[in-house]
Parts: structure tokens; C-alpha cells; sequence
């Protein structure tokens, strides 16, 4: 490989924090920066599971890791946490704001979904993640720049045919997971207007449906998302993200901001 390539993607002496970083997409981003040089700084609610996965990277990639507990629908939390990161090399150069999820095993149906489910799910995908972008601006502006990269979701760009999951007996997306990841690309663009000056670098990523090991879906459902899908499948966990992460990480996209990059294999493009 020419030096060229070498020297845009190369994030050695770099330091990221991958919030939600130890299952799924946000273990996938966590090990793209750690392969690129990055020192990691993996969050989880179980601060065991977050060290096992920091554990992993350090072993295969062999660079630093560091796991840390962290609610981020928590404040004072998330104000420890980004504490404890800066602290651990004296810098934080890359956020990944990966955290969130949705409805789970709680009711979808906006008609018999409980008031305290909506509340919780947005704090946890949309202000969680506000409250990150904060902590994590406030060390980038004192180091003079850094990169944020938020996980959007297309949930917030389409509605749903709610047909799909009804046909494979699945729960569903909420009304309120859709309204929150909304707002993050909504938050993504305004924060990168703000923080732009002051050498802060703010984009989003809005996965379609990916699928993995830890996380396969009924076979109809599969069939029926990617009988939708223009490129014929479903993400893959372990693959389709890295790319986007590494190019919003690194010097390759040294010239954008405030954008959102869709990652769907053109679900969101076919009528």
C-alpha cells in the first residue's frame, strides 16, 4: 500500500472513546479505530463487559483499552466517565456515540406503549447522546480540535411499513425511537455549526437493518428486508460499518461536516 493511504487512514497516537462499544456496531467501530493505531476507551453499563471487549482489542490489535461503566441518560454519569477518559492519556481525539436502542422487549405500539418507556428510550438515544457531545466538545476545544461521530439511525429519515414485523411476529420500532433518532441527525448538523470553529469535526452515520451473529433476525423478516433492499441483503455486523467510521475518524474527511452518511444498501432510496 502506497505511504499516501497509509498516512490518511493512520490513527496512531489517537485516542476514542466508543460509547456502547463492547456488543454489535459499536464493538465493529471500536476495533476499526483500534486497527488504525487509536488507543480505545470502550462504555458500557457493565463495566465487566466493557473491559472484556477492551481486553479483546488490546489482545488482536495490541493497543491500550480501557473499559468504563457509563449511563449515559445519566448526567452525572456521563461527567465521570469523560473525566476518567481524559484523564487516561491527557486527550480524547475521537467520540463515537454509538449507544442507544430501542424499544427492546417493552410494547412498540405507540397506542399501549407506557409513558416511562418513551421517556426512557429518548433520554437514552437522543439527550444521552447530547450530554456526550457535551462532555466531549469541552475537551476538544481545550485540545484544539477533535472528531465526533454520532450513530443515527434511518429510523429517523423514513417511516416504517410496521407489515414487515408483523408478518414475523417481531415488536417492531417505537414512534419515540424514530423521533429520537431524528434528533440526533438534527443535533449532528446544528453541533457541527457550533463547534466547527473551534476545530471540532461533527458527523452522523444512519445504519439500515444489519444483522449478525449475536443478533439474527426471524428468516421471513430477513427475506421480506432484503427483498426491500436494492443491494439484496441486510447489513452486515462485523463489516459494513468500519468503512464510514474509519473515513469520519481519520484525515480523509478532513472537509466535512454536519453531514450524514446512510448506510443501507439503498433501502431508503426505493419506493
Amino acid at each position: 500500500m502506497h505511504k499516501e493511504i497509509e498516512s490518511i487512514f493512520n490513527l496512531q497516537s489517537k485516542v476514542a472513546l466508543v460509547t456502547g462499544g463492547a456488543s454489535n456496531l459499536g464493538f465493529d467501530a471500536a476495533s476499526i479505530l483500534a486497527a488504525a493505531g487509536c488507543d480505545i476507551i470502550i462504555t458500557s453499563r457493565n463495566a465487566d463487559k466493557a473491559q472484556r471487549a477492551g481486553d479483546l482489542l488490546k489482545e488482536k490489535y495490541g493497543v491500550d483499552c480501557l473499559g468504563v461503566e457509563m449511563e449515559q441518560s445519566n448526567y452525572n454519569s456521563v461527567l465521570a466517565c469523560f473525566e476518567i477518559s481524559k484523564a487516561w492519556k491527557g486527550k480524547l481525539d475521537i467520540v463515537v456515540n454509538n449507544a442507544g436502542g430501542g424499544a427492546g422487549k417493552s410494547i412498540a405500539n405507540l397506542f399501549q406503549r407506557e409513558a416511562a418507556h418513551i421517556q426512557q428510550l429518548i433520554d437514552l438515544n437522543l439527550t444521552g447522546m447530547i450530554f456526550c457531545c457535551k462532555e466531549a466538545a469541552k475537551i476538544m476545544h481545550e485540545q484544539g480540535g477533535g472528531k465526533i461521530i454520532n450513530i443515527a439511525s434511518i429510523a429517523g429519515l423514513l417511516g416504517r411499513d410496521r407489515r414487515m414485523y408483523e408478518r414475523s411476529g417481531m415488536n417492531g420500532q417505537s414512534i419515540d425511537y424514530a423521533a429520537a433518532k431524528a434528533g440526533v441527525i438534527g443535533a449532528t448538523r446544528d453541533l457541527a455549526g457550533f463547534l466547527s470553529p473551534m476545530g471540532i469535526y461533527v458527523n452522523a452515520i444512519s445504519p439500515g437493518g444489519f444483522t449478525g451473529p449475536s443478533r439474527e433476525h426471524p428468516e421471513t423478516f430477513t427475506k421480506d428486508y432484503s427483498d426491500r433492499t436494492p443491494l439484496g441483503r441486510m447489513g452486515k455486523d462485523g463489516n459494513d460499518l468500519k468503512g464510514a467510521i474509519l473515513f469520519l475518524a481519520s484525515s480523509a474527511s478532513d472537509y466535512i461536516t454536519g453531514q450524514n452518511i446512510i448506510i443501507d444498501g439503498g433501502f431508503s432510496i426505493w419506493r
